[in-house]
């Protein structure tokens, strides 16, 4: 088994035995792609809902609108077919009171939503917004995903 970090505005794909993590999801998003058939995942740690927010920060990952679409196209590079993906996403969270205003972590999440009803991509699970940060394990080999918050909430999604 190989472990994979994911990182903020980073992505990963992984194969059979693989797990990815991503640490310390406050209002970012992760997001796990899953094709069952292939036995292909593949995870993305996004900042922000829309890349035009920050037009001068070329990452692709970093950003919904651009972050999923790149990593499903990475995932179909390697043998996964977009028709038989499905997503499960954590994070989102509004943790401090700063953020009531902007509500980047509900923006993120819907942002999220709606990228992948674009990409028609059912999402199976999720564990999103509320007030507390999380960290996500994604295991490749069964699409199962497993969240530990702050909180010592734990679920599988």
């Amino acid at each position: 088994m190989q472990k994979k970090v994911i990182g903020i505005g980073a992505a990963a794909i992984g194969k059979e035995d693989d797990v990815l993590i991503s640490y310390a999801l406050g209002s970012c998003v992760g997001i796990c792609l899953y094709d069952p058939v292939a036995k292909i995942g593949g995870m993305v740690h996004i900042l922000l809902p829309d890349s035009k927010l920050i037009p001068d920060k070329p990452d692709v990952y970093r950003y919904a609108d651009t972050g999923i679409t790149a990593l499903c196209t990475k995932m179909q590079i390697k043998g996964a077919v977009r028709s038989r993906m499905y997503a499960k996403v954590a994070g989102g969270a509004c943790m401090f009171a700063s953020e009531i205003s902007t509500n980047i972590g509900k923006r993120n999440v819907n942002a999220v939503r709606q990228i992948l009803q674009k990409l028609a991509i059912p999402i199976k699970g999720e564990d999103v917004e509320k007030n507390y940060g999380r960290s996500i394990w994604f295991y490749c080999s069964d699409g199962l995903v497993k969240v530990k918050s702050a909180r010592n909430i734990n679920i599988e999604i």
